[in-house]
């Protein structure tokens, strides 16, 4: 977009700076992150942090000619991302690449199929459970489930790379550019989630830890508490951008649940 920047901090390292054209799309972008860390994956995202723009500030003060260049308003609320070097593009496995883009209904691996993989690809199978389950939680569009959309003109979009999904040189995958989650995501429920639910049906393998979590959370029924006790802990910039409403913290709460309860199904296969 082109009122985001790259950014180069004072000790050297470099940062994407995202300026949101709305400011629930920063919201939604440090909530995703801090929901990642509250499920136990956040090292699957860049790591991230708040600026607010101040074009008389002691932190912009070297950018301060490029800062007025920007058009940005003063007092607006930023994203730092790390920038994270030598990433590549993904394409989605089975089920969800060449099965989904020739018309099949999205189904799980058998259990005989799962038990034929290697463990590089049973590997390669939670990292994309993770990234599934992640994007029904936040209600995250942007990303498997507008590829799948597309599929309706374009029938070999899941033989390309998947929108906001890189691989890093270590082989993790990392989950970018997450500001359609939770606050935006969650109004759009109606258009998006007839993708989503199948998505997340389609996965039956799940990293323990995450099972874990989710299951701690379904029955605390304390997701959006653990989500503003994180939130507001570890950036100073929170309440600047607000949390979520009573009723997309119930969302929240209820998307949990219904991952809870297809885990149990999985299992009790």
């Amino acid at each position: 977009r082109s009122s985001n920047r790259l950014a180069r901090l004072s000790d050297g390292s470099r940062a994407c700076v995202r300026y949101g054209i709305n400011p629930e799309q920063i919201q939604g972008e440090a909530l995703s992150y801090h929901l990642a860390g509250v499920l136990g994956m956040q090292e699957r995202l860049p790591p991230m942090a708040l600026a607010l723009v101040e074009t008389r500030g002691r932190q912009w003060e070297p950018v301060r000619e490029e800062l007025r260049g920007s058009h940005w308003a003063e007092g607006a609320v930023v994203s730092l991302t790390r920038w994270v070097d030598n990433l590549t593009a993904v394409v989605a496995p089975a089920p969800w690449g060449a099965e989904a883009g020739g018309g099949r209904r999205l189904q799980p691996l058998s259990a005989g199929e799962l038990g034929g993989l290697p463990p590089s690809q049973l590997v390669e199978l939670v990292q994309w459970s993770d990234l599934i389950l992640f994007d029904y939680l936040t209600a995250n569009f942007d990303r498997l489930v507008s590829n799948l959309f597309s599929l309706q003109w374009d029938p070999r979009v899941m033989h390309r790379a998947t929108s906001n999904l890189l691989r890093a040189p270590d082989g993790g995958l990392v989950f970018m550019d997450n500001e359609a989650g939770l606050v935006h995501g969650y109004r759009l429920l109606a258009m998006w989630d007839p993708y989503n639910e199948p998505l997340l049906r389609s996965v039956c393998v799940f990293r323990e830890g995450t099972a874990r979590r989710v299951a701690e959370l379904h029955r605390r029924r304390s997701a959006a508490a653990e989500l503003r006790r994180r939130y507001r802990a570890r950036e100073p910039l929170w309440a600047r951008l607000g949390f979520l409403s009573e009723r997309q913290a119930e969302l929240l709460q209820a998307r949990v649940d219904f991952v809870h309860r297809h885990i149990a199904h999985c299992r009790a296969q």
